[in-house]
């Protein structure tokens, strides 16, 4: 690659962006760097669409199964870790290649976050706790009156955002833009490919629950019930608590598939709303993985950063 270019395959999930990085890693010898803030947690495998073992053997990856279900795994701890994972890469003489639909992981690879100011643990968990009763309605008004910014986010930012506001004293939004104007110029450039199969998508999804229903993943739910903790943060990933009421016998299954695809779309327009309006667009070549000329586009972008 040339400079410090680094291949950056994103978009929505189930769009098949592991397809099309798998089959340039063949090619050109890669490593695989996931920024799926699912992945990274031990034992969460079939619901994350993690690489299968024989992929893991064939392709170098880096950035899967590096937490504990029961961790808080931030997007700082993972770019700080994938900056080392670059470096590993380059140093084996392999192209490192970022794969993944977790915005916040590769903004934190590219524009540095602040580091968070420290607090105590037991009144961190403790709000943790009170913040998980509360809905998203709730917890868009507390952080509209602590830190407005913030207040239009997700349940996670919008609970990181309370969190600092109440037991750092200081605003989430403040302390990014002291960082900010602190920060010299991104060392890494991301040249990005999002992969997006647009009105197709939901067809991509559905396909992609049933083959997780089908593949075992109530099984997996079963086997992680056994010794995770119901509150541990892994839990949050897209379709597990519903499998796990699946398990429980609180659902059936029509329903429980139904509910996953839904929560899916939801997930997805998220991911496509972020990277439509956070990445830079003149570092973005689109490709749609169902055109016939989609080969032909993933290979030139890729001779573009040779």
């Amino acid at each position: 690659m040339a400079g410090d270019s680094v291949p950056v395959i994103c978009g929505p999930t189930a769009a098949g962006k592991s397809d099309i990085a798998l089959r340039l890693a063949l090619e050109y010898g890669t490593t695989i760097i996931s920024a799926d803030s699912r992945q990274v947690y031990r034992g969460f495998d079939i619901g994350t669409a993690k690489p299968s073992p024989s992929e893991m053997r064939t392709v170098p990856h880096r950035g899967i199964d590096v937490a504990e279900p029961t961790e808080r795994y931030s997007a700082s701890r993972w770019a700080t870790a994938a900056v080392g994972w670059i470096a590993e890469s380059r140093d084996a003489r392999r192209t490192p290649m970022i794969v993944g639909g977790t915005g916040f992981y590769i903004r934190a690879l590219f524009h540095p976050l602040f580091d968070a100011p420290e607090v105590d643990a037991v009144r961190r968990a403790r709000l943790a706790g009170w913040m998980d009763e509360l809905s998203i309605v709730e917890l868009r008004r507390i952080c509209g009156t602590l830190d407005r910014e913030k207040a239009h986010l997700g349940r996670a930012q919008l609970s990181r955002a309370i969190e600092t506001a109440l037991l750092a004293g200081s605003r989430l939004s403040d302390l990014q833009r002291l960082s900010a104007r602190a920060a010299s110029e991104p060392v890494l450039t991301p040249r990005y490919l999002i992969v997006d199969p647009v009105d197709a998508l939901p067809a991509h999804i559905e396909r992609r629950v049933d083959a997780m229903l089908d593949g075992g993943w109530p099984d997996e739910v079963r086997s992680l019930m056994a010794h995770v903790p119901a509150d541990a943060p892994a839990w949050q990933a897209s379709g597990y608590r519903v499998v796990r009421e699946l398990v429980e016998g609180t659902t059936d299954l029509s329903s429980a598939r139904s509910r996953i695809i839904i929560e899916t779309r939801q997930y997805a327009k998220r991911q496509r709303t972020w990277f439509r309006h956070q990445l830079d667009a003149a570092r973005i070549t689109r490709v749609n993985p169902d055109a016939p000329d989609c080969a032909a586009a993933v290979e030139r972008w890729w001779k573009e950063l040779t």
